[in-house]
C-alpha cells in the first residue's frame, strides 16, 4: 500500500460530568462519547524521509503545533519508518468542542500504523494517542462510548439511534482553562440542564431515543455560558427554531441541537446560517 485516505470524525458529548479536580491539574470526567458524521480527510504517503503535513480547507498549522503531525512524529520515533507525506483536507471548526485535532492525531495514527504495517492493534494506538491529548483515545476507537479519568478511560457501547444535529459555532472561541477555572470556582451545574449519564447509559442500552434526549446534559455549560453569554443565546434560538435539546460541545463554544429528522435540521440550519456562517447539519455515526 503506497496510499491511504481516512476521514477523522468529529465528536460531541451526549453528557458530561466534571467530578473533580486533580492534583495534576486536570479534572476528572465522565462522559459520553458520540462520533459524528463531520470529518476531516487525511491521505497518507510515502516519502523518502521525515514528515511533510500540507493543509487546505481552514487554516491550521503544518509543523509540530498540529497534533497530526505530532502523532506521526510519535510513531515514527516509537517505531520507526522512514518518511510520511500527509495531506489534510480540514472541515471540523477550529477550537468548537469537536475534538478536530484531536480526531485528525486519531487518523493519523490509524493511517501510519497501516501504511507501515507497525502492527499496533487498536488499544495500542489509543494508549499512543493518550499522550497526544485526552480525546484522541475515544477517536482511535469511535462509535459510542463511555469515557472516565480525563476522558481516556473508555467503556464502549452500543450504537446509538440515528440523531440528526445541527452544529452551531460562533466567531469566537473559548478558552478551556478559563472554563475549567470558573468550574472550580463555582462547581456544579445548572441543575435544570445537569446531564443524568444513568439514565442516558440505561436509555443507549435500550436504544430508548426518548431516553437518550432526555437525559443530555453538560456540567461546563453554565460556566462557559456566564463567560461567553452568546453560548446561551445560540442554545436558546436553536430550541426557538424547532431543536428538541441542545446542548453545548465539550467546553465550547459550539452548540449542538437535536433534530427530528434531516429536513428539520436543514431548515433550522438555514435559519441560523446569516447571523452564525460556521452552522453544519451532520448526523450521529
Amino acid at each position: 500500500m503506497d496510499v491511504l485516505t481516512l476521514p477523522a470524525y468529529g465528536k460531541i458529548n451526549l453528557t458530561l460530568k466534571v467530578l473533580g479536580r486533580r492534583s495534576d491539574g486536570y479534572h476528572d470526567l465522565s462522559t459520553i462519547f458520540q462520533s459524528i458524521a463531520l470529518a476531516d480527510i487525511l491521505t497518507f504517503s510515502r516519502c523518502r524521509e521525515g514528515i511533510r503535513l500540507e493543509t487546505s480547507g481552514l487554516p491550521v498549522p503544518e509543523g509540530p503545533e498540529n497534533l497530526a503531525y505530532r502523532a506521526a512524529a510519535r510513531l515514527q520515533s516509537r517505531y520507526g519508518f522512514p518518511g510520511v507525506r500527509i495531506t489534510l483536507k480540514k472541515q471540523i471548526p477550529l477550537a468548537a468542542g469537536l475534538a478536530g485535532g484531536s480526531a485528525d492525531a486519531a487518523a493519523t495514527l490509524i493511517g501510519v500504523n497501516t501504511l507501515f504495517n507497525l502492527g499496533l492493534t487498536p488499544g495500542q494506538l489509543a494508549r499512543e494517542g493518550a499522550a497526544l491529548g485526552s480525546d484522541v483515545p475515544f477517536c482511535v476507537i469511535g462509535g459510542t462510548a463511555l469515557g472516565r479519568g480525563r476522558g481516556e478511560e473508555l467503556s464502549l457501547l452500543p450504537p446509538l439511534p440515528t440523531l440528526w444535529l445541527v452544529l452551531v459555532k460562533p466567531s469566537f472561541g473559548v478558552s478551556t482553562a478559563d472554563v475549567y477555572r470558573g468550574w472550580d470556582a463555582s462547581p456544579g451545574p445548572n441543575p435544570l440542564e445537569a446531564p443524568d449519564e444513568e439514565r442516558a447509559l440505561a436509555a443507549i442500552r435500550r436504544g430508548d431515543l426518548a431516553g437518550i434526549l432526555a437525559s443530555l446534559g453538560n456540567d461546563l455549560e453554565a460556566v462557559t455560558c456566564r463567560l461567553y453569554p452568546e453560548v446561551m443565546a445560540i442554545k436558546m434560538r436553536l430550541l426557538a427554531e424547532g431543536a428538541e435539546r441542545a446542548v453545548m460541545c465539550g467546553s465550547g463554544p459550539a452548540v449542538f441541537g437535536v433534530a427530528a429528522d434531516g429536513e428539520t435540521a436543514r431548515r433550522i440550519a438555514s435559519r441560523l446560517q446569516e447571523t452564525y456562517p460556521e452552522t453544519i447539519v451532520t448526523r450521529t455515526l
